[in-house]
């Protein structure tokens, strides 16, 4: 890959939770993270972001707002050169229906309390922004 992917995230809240999957492909595999994904050709930022929270999670939810724009720039295994490079935008959402169960690239997919997420992901950018959801739009 020779070029920045879009791609999106979505930091989906019920209650005093929110939803994380752990990811089932590379880049981060196995670690704990947002749903999301590519954008696919002709589709709205919005419409992808609710696509690919219903794909890995089978969870519907209202988007609440743009979060962020973050780079995710991934070196190979053995560190070095440069694999992937996803721009990634970031989206809250407040959960409307659909209980977490895994699928498409998600290996699990659960809500969690905000402690629980801090302990779980391993990505600062990513918890960074669930954070930052959490002091924006509360818990509902």
């Amino acid at each position: 890959m020779s070029h920045p992917v879009p791609s999106v995230g979505v930091v989906c809240l019920k209650g005093n939770e929110v939803l994380l999957i752990k990811r089932g492909q590379p880049p981060r595999l196995n670690q704990w993270s947002l749903p999301g994904g590519r954008v696919e050709w002709g589709e709205t930022l919005a419409v992808a972001a609710l696509r690919e929270l219903k794909e890995e999670t089978g969870v519907e939810a209202q988007l609440l707002g743009l979060l962020d724009v973050v780079d995710g720039v991934f070196p190979a295994r053995s560190g070095g050169e440069i694999t992937r490079h996803y721009v990634m935008i970031d989206y809250a959402a407040r959960w409307t229906g659909g209980e977490p169960v895994a699928g498409d690239d998600a290996a699990e997919a659960k809500f969690v309390t905000l402690d629980e997420a801090m302990a779980l992901v391993e990505w600062d950018e990513t918890r960074r922004v669930i954070e930052e959801t959490f002091e924006k739009f509360g818990a509902a």
